[in-house]
């Protein structure tokens, strides 16, 4: 089965650009060359990866081929965390598939919680050690843990890191734009101006003040 692009019903509902099984021969890049031809669609694209691994290079290879179709990458739904995290990182929108089990936390060793699925207005995620949030955390939605806090994806709800009084914990996200930050007894609001594409930041304490920085790209976070 190849790659198909199905126009948005009722008119005005973005299309839906959906890849091939995973047992495909072809690329995704090619799937999508082949599946866009001479397409008279335009507008808005929702990308359908199914079980596809997508990294960032090949989310701007699709994003390119989109738009020289006069078509725009929306959102991608997908079951695997790895391609969410890549849209997120891209600003895009992200929808988890059913099969991703998008409301589940397990318990790590070391004390790291891992949730998988983004929260929503009203959600509100706990975590006694470090928590590690494969999701978004929208508007009105919060999550506190006594170590750090780390979301692979959107933060623009609220998060607390070192919520007992530890002024080493740290937040960490793809798009580090939440409505307040706090880390042990310090509070601040985050920043304003769009992220760089593709690039994690981090906030941190720093003098008894929050500062955001270009994320650390290990695991366990410098101290």
């Amino acid at each position: 089965m190849a790659a198909s692009l199905i126009p948005g019903l009722p008119a005005g509902q973005p299309h839906r650009l959906r890849l091939p099984e995973l047992r495909s021969a072809s690329t995704p890049i090619e799937e999508v060359r082949y599946c866009l031809g001479n397409t008279p669609l335009r507008g808005a694209v929702v990308l359908e990866a199914g079980e596809w691994w997508l990294r960032l290079r090949e989310l701007r290879a699709i994003q390119d081929l989109l738009e020289r179709q006069e078509l725009v990458l929306q959102r991608v739904a997908a079951r695997r965390a790895e391609t969410l995290v890549a849209a997120a990182a891209l600003g895009l929108e992200t929808e988890a598939g059913s099969d991703l089990t998008p409301t589940t936390s397990t318990a790590m060793p070391g004390d790291l919680t891992i949730h998988r699925g983004t929260l929503r207005s009203g959600d509100h995620l706990q975590s006694e050690g470090s928590v590690l949030l494969l999701g978004d955390v929208n508007p009105g939605a919060r999550v506190s843990a006594a170590g750090h806090v780390l979301v692979w994806g959107r933060l623009r709800g609220m998060a607390h890191a070192g919520c007992h009084g530890d002024a080493q914990a740290c937040i960490t996200a793809l798009q580090l734009r939440p409505l307040q930050l706090r880390i042990a007894g310090a509070v601040a609001r985050g920043p304003e101006e769009a992220p760089e594409a593709g690039q994690a930041e981090e906030a941190r304490l720093v003098d008894g003040e929050i500062r955001i920085d270009p994320a650390s790209p290990v695991w366990p976070l410098p101290s």
